[in-house]
């Protein structure tokens, strides 16, 4: 039997939202993810503002990063690389994850990988229920995407099937919660008050499931639209708003697209593996549902624990790791964040050397980690 310790060490940074994120994985093994989060400073603001996320990554930084290698018990002398996300995401927060992995790569003389955050959601579920089978289908359901994806190489080869064209259900639960006075952020609360309402008492359109739309497309915008608007009539006229029965119809809505259009995408692609992850990959209803129409439809379904759906750097790692153990090149040092870097780059290779490092010269580290 294989030494665990033969496996790659990657240390990962996940900073493209609000989420400070930083993961240690050892090949497919998670020994340490610790998160630092802003979200209590932008719920004040109902969303996320981008400069306060940068600002709240530049302090967070060092301490998440110091903490993750302590839980994970090894020293950043021992890594076999460090991976970043560098895209999509916030340009300003990309730049601050970016800009640490550079300094810590270079300081420590250490292979630089910046991937993708798309591409790392997938990866992800590496660590829970091991390799991932080629193909995979994978639907990203987040704040910023809704995407299906079909992966071939998670390292080189993912292709996108369908997007959102306009609200992300990320975004679409946090505008209803906002309406609906729930707070931020909004799909948690929905979740909540959606269990003890009824997810028929509301007939609420289904975006972009009519025989001429696109068949893997999303636009949850419609949805929202309705539901805001059906909110205000009834307080228009003076009624109370059934808060439970509005959260679980809408909630219905989403997950109903949603899941319709990952098993009908299996299906086509010949694909007998969903994978589901991004933050709303948390939603009970989503994994109930997806699991029920993926049992039916003879699909094994791969879903995360929530806590590895949200945002952070254990994903990124775990990506990481996965480069390193396929020998994919390393990051040049110009690498630079890219706040819309597509899916189809599943990171961003260097030019020049197998390993991309072989030019790394080393630099003091006397007061450096032991």
């Amino acid at each position: 039997m294989a030494d665990s310790r033969d496996e790659p060490l990657v240390l990962g940074i996940e900073t493209s939202c609000d989420e400070t994120g930083v993961g240690v994985v050892r090949g497919t093994t998670l020994l340490a993810d610790a998160v630092a989060s802003s979200v209590d400073e932008h719920a004040r603001f109902g969303g996320v503002v981008p400069e306060v996320a940068s600002r709240a990554h530049l302090e967070a930084m060092v301490p998440t990063i110091d903490r993750a290698l302590k839980e994970a018990g090894v020293s950043a002398r021992d890594l076999d690389g460090i991976a970043v996300t560098a895209g999509p995401g916030l340009a300003g927060a990309l730049l601050v994850g970016v800009s640490a992995a550079k300094a810590y790569a270079y300081a420590l003389g250490k292979p630089l990988y910046g991937v993708n955050h798309l591409a790392s959601h997938i990866c992800v579920d590496q660590l829970e229920h091991g390799a991932l089978p080629e193909p995979t289908m994978a639907l990203l359901v987040s704040g910023g995407h809704s995407s299906l994806l079909l992966s071939t190489d998670i390292t080189s080869d993912v292709r996108p099937l369908g997007a959102t064209i306009d609200d992300a259900a990320g975004e679409a639960f946090d505008k209803i919660a906002r309406v609906l006075n729930l707070g931020f952020p909004g799909g948690p609360v929905i979740d909540r008050y959606a269990r003890e309402g009824d997810p028929n008492a509301i007939a609420f359109p289904r975006g972009l499931t009519g025989p001429r739309d696109a068949a893997y497309d999303f636009s949850f915008s419609g949805l929202k639209t309705a539901v805001a608007r059906w909110i205000e009539a009834k307080r228009a006229a003076g009624e109370e708003v059934p808060v439970r029965d509005v959260s679980a119809s809408f909630q219905e809505a989403v997950v109903d697209v949603l899941t319709r259009k990952a098993v009908r995408a299996c299906k086509d692609e010949g694909v007998d593996h969903l994978m589901i992850g991004g933050g709303v990959a948390a939603n009970s209803r989503l994994r109930a549902l997806a699991q029920e129409r993926c049992e039916a439809a003879g699909i094994r379904l791969r879903v995360p624990r929530p806590k590895l759906c949200t945002d952070n750097g254990a994903m990124v790692a775990a990506l990481g790791a996965e480069m390193v153990a396929r020998n994919r090149a390393a990051s040049d040092w110009d690498l630079s964040a890219d706040s819309s870097l597509p899916v189809t780059e599943p990171h961003v290779p260097g030019q020049g050397h197998p390993h991309g490092h072989d030019h790394v010269h080393e630099v003091s580290k006397e007061n450096l980690y032991s």
